[in-house]
């Protein structure tokens, strides 16, 4: 009898706050983020095989491809290496949030595979090749992989867990203006700035400070995201908002879900073009 296959989210990320400090020997800029998490995201699922393999579907499926190039795969093989296991797995992938979109969509599906085959291949101890992995995998891959509200700074990939109670189940609505936005293209158009850098209270409250250093040239690029910001900030309930990473993704937190859900049916009708999520924060 063929098992039932085994069942991860992976996480949207959510940068509540992203400040830019001074450019670093290795050429990155120092980072100081706030780190919180999105109870939906993509899905994968997997079944014991004898290799590993991957397919997608999804809304945002097309053009992603399902070999070595996709972090999936190259995460899954990773891991068999380290561990030394002769297991393999059938991937799959339900692309639900966009690509290049500011949520962590392929680093947090890189880290969700890693989290859903130490499950399936039933591995214990493995917890310092984890985080070697997620390390070369990409600076956010190790915040995905924990995908809990944490604190963040070198490139991200330095973390300290946060107290967040009262942020938890906080509604949540994410929107993005349908332009898939390169990291490196908005850091090049960053003013170079130092504005500060990040203070938070523990246990953690919204902060009308939280700032995202790359919005402005993030809106340069991609005028839309200053509409997606107008739209939200305009919403009632609505208890903060701001761009996630270097966009082009937007969120709004909610004081209740029927303002987030009013907001998402308004906009959804207003702006049919644009890509709307309802969630929560884990």
């Amino acid at each position: 009898m063929t098992e039932a296959p085994v069942r991860e989210t992976a996480h949207a990320k959510i940068n509540l706050a992203l400040h830019v400090r001074e450019r670093m020997d290795d050429g990155y800029h120092r980072l100081e983020t706030l780190f919180a998490f999105a109870e939906d995201g993509d899905v994968l699922t997997a079944q014991a095989a004898s290799d590993i393999s991957l397919t997608i579907s999804g809304q945002f499926a097309d053009g992603l491809p399902s070999d070595e190039r996709n972090l999936v795969v190259t995460a899954a093989n990773a891991l068999r290496v380290a561990t030394g296991t002769a297991a393999g797995a059938a991937l799959h992938l339900e692309k639900k949030l966009p690509v290049a979109s500011g949520i962590g969509g392929g680093s947090a599906d890189a880290a969700a595979v890693l989290r859903l085959l130490v499950r399936l291949w039933k591995l214990d101890g493995c917890e310092q090749q984890f985080a070697a992995i997620a390390k070369s995998l990409g600076a956010d891959v190790p915040a995905c992989l924990l995908s809990e509200t944490c604190f963040g700074e070198g490139r991200g990939e330095r973390l300290r867990p946060l107290s967040a109670a009262p942020l938890r189940d906080r509604p949540l609505l994410l929107i993005n203006p349908g332009v898939a936005l390169e990291t490196g293209r908005v850091f090049a158009d960053w003013d170079g700035r130092d504005r500060g850098g990040l203070v938070l209270s523990e246990p953690l409250e919204i902060d009308a400070g939280w700032r995202n250093d790359l919005e402005a040239p993030a809106i340069g690029l991609v005028p839309e995201i200053g509409d997606v910001l107008a739209e939200l900030r305009g919403r009632s309930g609505v208890e903060f908002s701001a761009m996630s990473g270097s966009g082009a993704t937007c969120f709004g937190l909610f004081e209740r879900i029927e303002d987030r859900d009013a907001a998402a049916e308004k906009l959804s009708q207003t702006n049919p073009d644009w890509w709307l999520m309802m969630s929560s924060l884990r």
